[in-house]
């Protein structure tokens, strides 16, 4: 990539879902503009656009779930579903007017530092651009998680991934095959349940199971909320509130959580009568290790005529037989996994060259870490959203977009106070970059991590998809939202070195290339 054959901007951001709109519109809000946003589909939405099985919901409710500074007073649901919440991210991105910067059909292949430069420059599908800083808001479900099962290339049915609808495949009066019992299957099992001959749920481990308490908000809430804005705020408010005050139970005395064991063991009673199957579907661990799930329609259909629950994982196939891994077979025309995705190992970190030559993903081989799940040392002006020890066992995610949102902005201004502002368009590179002191990195994630040690989702007595391949929580973040935006309001520049462009050589006959100077 040939210096000035190619477009720059100030930001690139990668991914356009909650993630990635929000950090657009925040740009936008701070006055910049020269910015793109790179997405590999054709529309925006990232995990709402992608999955769109049928019964798919949020469990956050619908007033959390949404930006501050986007408030939609006319959410149908206390639980919103898919297609709404699709089409409030398309409403954000017409109302902040982010349709110019979009580049559809723009999957990153390649991010590399360019030292010389003080810029990324970046490979995608659709042609090659440089940014002095980039966003990653990849998100951590954008890639789906198939496991390898033997004899699953000579299954002669239908396969698919829960994220991977096959809308054109007619499930009804086949024999299905459920793979998995986490948020994803809690919905579609019941919302399938009564079109297949044979649903088999594939059960390794039981989930925890909340009634779900959702009701269509009425049309007078709706007027109210739409003639008095602070209504909206005031519901918010609420919902946030009652959510901060639950941390501590998860956090600091996951003991307490027994009673909330309790709701969930009734909500199971009340629709599975079977012993032996209430004993399959019964955790053995803390409720709250796993993320807590929200259906009064699980129960329901898992008791019905046409279902079996095997309480074992699928181990093998042959043929068109599935056969768990107690020994229990099944046959199927179809498998649906609805197995998670690569969240200890995003896929993206396997594309981005930092400074000294390695991947991300090397970097991050003994776990994922990051500088208040932000920034990871080796890689200036990279910044991820929904990054490491970011994510909430019992809250919205959003919450935690805003924060980083103010950390990056904060960011941005600290690069133009330090004379980082680029120069005019098409010249190309920033004038001073910010990389994460490895030190820096290492004292937050030692705090977090100390701080993780009590939490419900280290002592629970489960494994989850929080933890990474060697047993660490890189996922949660082990405190309060609050906590958190107090943590990311400011970038604090003692946990950063400051990068400069190489000063020009004093002869140019005699220029050579010299490593770029670091303030101390």
């Amino acid at each position: 990539m040939a210096e000035h054959e190619y477009e720059h901007v100030r930001v690139a951001v990668i991914g356009s879902g909650f993630g990635g709109l929000g950090a657009a519109v925040r740009l936008r809000r701070e006055g910049i503009t020269d910015f793109v946003v790179l997405e590999r589909a054709d529309s925006v939405g990232g995990t709402w656009r992608d999955n769109s099985y049928p019964g798919c919901a949020c469990d956050v409710p619908s007033h959390l779930y949404s930006f501050s500074f986007a408030p939609n007073p006319l959410w149908p649901r206390t639980f919103s579903g898919q297609r709404h919440i699709r089409a409030y991210l398309e409403h954000v991105t017409d109302t902040f007017g982010l349709r110019p910067h979009l580049r559809f059909g723009s999957e990153v292949q390649k991010a590399a530092w360019n030292t010389e430069r003080l810029c990324w420059d970046i490979e995608t599908s659709s042609g090659n651009l440089s940014a002095d800083v980039v966003v990653s808001a990849t998100g951590p479900l954008s890639d789906p998680k198939i496991p390898d099962i033997p004899g699953l290339d000579g299954f002669p049915g239908k396969v698919f991934h829960s994220a991977r609808w096959d809308h054109d495949y007619d499930l009804t009066g086949k024999r299905v095959a459920m793979i998995g019992t986490g948020a994803s299957a809690i919905q579609i099992v019941p919302a399938i349940q009564p079109e297949v001959a044979r649903l088999t749920l594939f059960q390794r481990t039981p989930p925890w199971v909340m009634p779900r308490v959702d009701r269509a908000i009425s049309g007078l809430e709706r007027s109210v909320h739409r003639a008095v804005p602070v209504t909206t705020r005031l519901r918010r408010g609420l919902l946030w509130g009652i959510r901060e005050l639950q941390v501590q139970a998860f956090t600091k005395r996951p003991d307490e959580l027994g009673f909330v064991e309790q709701i969930a063991k009734r909500n199971m009673a009340r629709s599975i009568k079977d012993p032996a199957l209430r004993a399959r579907l019964t955790p053995d661990y803390r409720i709250g290790c796993k993320r807590i799930l929200l259906s009064s329609t699980y129960y329901p259909a898992l008791a019905q005529d046409n279902v079996d629950v095997v309480a074992g994982g699928l181990s093998e196939i042959r043929g068109s037989t599935l056969v768990a891994a107690d020994g229990t077979e099944a046959e199927a025309d179809a498998i649906i996994f609805g197995t998670g995705f690569h969240v200890t190992d995003m896929p993206i970190a396997e594309r981005v060259v930092g400074a000294d030559g390695r991947t991300l993903a090397e970097t991050w081989k003994d776990g994922m870490a990051a500088l208040r799940g932000a920034t990871a040392a080796g890689f200036p002006n990279w910044m991820t959203i929904i990054g490491p020890n970011t994510g909430l066992g019992n809250s919205s995610m959003i919450l935690m977009i805003e924060s980083q949102l103010n950390y990056m902005a904060d960011y941005l201004r600290q690069l133009d106070v330090l004379g980082g502002r680029p120069g005019p368009r098409g010249t190309g590179g920033g004038r001073v970059a910010l990389d994460a002191r490895q030190s820096a990195v290492d004292a937050w994630n030692r705090t977090v991590q100390e701080r993780m040690k009590r939490t419900v989702w280290n002592t629970g007595g489960c494994t989850s998809w929080y933890l990474d391949a060697h047993g660490r929580n890189t996922t949660v973040w082990p405190g309060t939202t609050t906590e958190f935006r107090r943590a990311t309001r400011r970038v604090d520049l003692a946990e950063y070195e400051v990068v400069r462009r190489p000063r020009p050589a004093a002869a140019p006959a005699a220029a050579a290339p010299r490593p770029a100077e670091v303030d101390a």
